[in-house]
């Protein structure tokens, strides 16, 4: 047997199950989240172990990004009794709103090991560039007096 000797997380599940939730099935999370810039992507990692990569949904809707996921119970063969719940199950959710400057038509998302990370790539537009300057005339004027 397993002893728990954390009081908060305790009163977090009787409070959990005195308002109705069935453990923390109905508590919907956010996801950790890290985000750099690589070269000319922008690279966003989120945190879901435990969600199977079929249970990742992604949007883009204009420059608002919405990352969902859901952590399923995992069936349990008969006769076993759960003595701790204390792994969070349900829907995940995040949303970032995205720049501008970033091509969200070429977003990249791979999922490995827990971590989902989505590549964004900065906008052709965006990117810095040189811009030549030109003369009218090459030539020197001379000044007549």
């Amino acid at each position: 047997m397993l002893m728990r000797t954390d009081p908060f997380r305790e009163l977090d599940r009787l409070t959990q199950q005195l308002l109705g939730a069935s453990g923390t099935w109905s508590r919907p999370s956010t996801m950790p989240m890290d985000a750099y810039r690589e070269c000319d992507d922008y690279v966003i990692a989120l945190d879901l172990p435990g969600v199977t990569a079929d249970a990742i949904d992604i949007d883009v809707e204009r420059n608002m990004l919405t990352v969902k996921a859901e952590r399923r119970p995992v069936a349990k063969p008969d006769g076993v009794q759960m003595e701790l719940a204390e792994r969070p199950l349900g829907v995940f959710s995040r949303q970032l709103m995205l720049a501008d400057t970033l091509d969200t038509e070429h977003i990249k998302a791979d999922y490995d090991a827990g971590v989902l990370t989505l590549r964004i790539p900065i906008a052709e537009r965006a990117k810095p560039r040189k811009i030549t300057v030109g003369a009218a005339d090459a030539t020197p004027k001379q000044i007549s007096g």
